[in-house]
């Protein structure tokens, strides 16, 4: 790792953040955050916490960033950093002060920008900064699955990417929405918390509104958006009722609504939808749902066999007439969501235990971490009892379980 040089800073008062004067030089931040950013390749966050050095997280392990001015940080460190970070942002202060916690965007000209989050603990701040680059991410640079390229030509309907914090939900979204935004001449309008990917206007016209600086809520901008005349909404998350519910009715009236939701699979993301609603409407819900959805699409990360760096995993739920039939009644013994994907090969589907059975077989990842990442790990062991993990690599081929069709589908993540 390199050594920089940064200067110490004046101790700041942790107990009360001030928002900065709109001309106060944010210099001593943005010298640390340059230093770890340049500390080594494929950073995915920065983790600056009191009571440890500068961190930065790389393919999934935190690493400390050597810096000889900041071998520690302290209260005082972090209070300067992240008053210097929210700079005027009244917003981001009075979330802080109330909520314990703030969200916001940070950009540093000609190196990255960030999602920032800032928290109280222990009396002090700690502050974690996920790296969004600054070019937009393309199809060919993440390797994403042929399938998901079919998207960009869906007139209407809902498309989610679900996983957890981190898995390149923001990276996948980005690239669909950057494709549509260079094929087709077409009016597209993101709500995110806080903008991440900077979009330029291409073929079409595309406008990025922030929450709390440009709206108050996803449902406030969802509403307006419907007077707004997108042919293509992107939601950052479907976090609540009146969100999900204005979605819907969007994606019925002729709009392509794209979100994210923080489930682990299909399945699930059916079900978390669901039971956001009171039970009596639930049915309706399962009805307007199997209409509207158009793709549902999960990713995993998963650490290569080689050790160089992650790979995302992809289960991809396609709306087919069997598949909207199992949204709208409900799965039952023999007619499930998984049984569907691990069918749909030929119409661009897939399980995850299916892609990761490949995966192992091909040893790109090694049997423990397939098995450990498994959503049923005791079907996966029995995929592979023929699986010897000494013998010579074989080339990714059709296994018992795949179906007619499938390939292997991995996405290189770097976040």
């Amino acid at each position: 790792m390199s050594s920089t040089t940064v200067d110490q800073p004046t101790p700041t008062t942790a107990a009360d953040l001030p928002a900065q004067p709109a001309s106060a030089p944010a210099v001593w931040a943005a010298s640390l955050v340059t230093a770890m950013l340049g500390s080594v390749k494929g950073i995915s966050d920065l983790i600056l916490s009191p009571g440890r050095p500068p961190q930065v997280e790389l393919h999934g392990r935190l690493t400390a960033v050597k810096i000889p001015q900041v071998p520690m940080l302290t209260a005082d460190h972090t209070a300067r950093i992240a008053a210097e970070l929210i700079g005027n942002n009244r917003q981001a202060v009075q979330a802080l002060k109330e909520q314990g916690s703030c969200d916001f965007s940070y950009s540093l000209p000609g190196h990255a920008r960030f999602r920032v989050n800032v928290f109280q603990q222990r009396g002090s701040y700690a502050i974690v900064m996920r790296v969004i680059p600054i070019k937009v991410p393309e199809f060919p640079d993440l390797n994403l699955p042929a399938e998901l390229e079919k998207i960009p030509e869906v007139k209407n309907g809902i498309v989610l990417v679900t996983g957890p914090t981190g898995s390149g939900k923001s990276s996948t979204l980005a690239a669909i929405i950057n494709k549509i935004n260079s094929e087709k001449a077409e009016h597209i309008l993101t709500i995110e918390d806080p903008i991440e990917f900077l979009h330029a206007h291409k073929q079409g016209t595309i406008h990025q509104r922030e929450l709390h600086s440009d709206t108050p809520s996803f449902a406030a901008a969802l509403r307006a958006a419907l007077r707004q005349a997108p042919k293509v909404i992107l939601v950052g998350e479907m976090r609540d009722k009146e969100t999900i519910e204005i979605a819907l009715t969007a994606a019925e009236t002729g709009h392509l609504v794209l979100s994210t939701l923080h489930t682990i699979d299909a399945s699930r993301t059916v079900e978390r939808i669901i039971g956001v609603f009171p039970l009596g409407d639930q049915q309706i819900i399962r009805k307007r749902l199997a209409a509207s959805f158009r793709y549902f699409i999960a990713q995993r990360l998963l650490p290569r066999k080689d050790g160089k760096g992650r790979l995302a995993v992809l289960e991809i739920l396609k709306s087919t007439m069997r598949t909207r039939e199992y949204v709208e009644k409900g799965e039952g013994e023999g007619k499930t969501l998984l049984d569907a994907m691990r069918d749909g090969g030929v119409e661009g589907m897939q399980d995850f235990d299916g892609a990761i059975e490949i995966l192992v077989r091909s040893r790109t990842i090694d049997l423990e971490t397939g098995l450990a990442y498994a959503s049923n790990p005791g079907n996966l062991r029995l995929q592979l009892t023929d699986f010897s993990p000494d013998a010579e690599a074989t080339p990714a081929v059709e296994t018992p379980s795949s179906s007619a069709g499938k390939k292997e589908q991995e996405l290189e993540v770097e976040r």
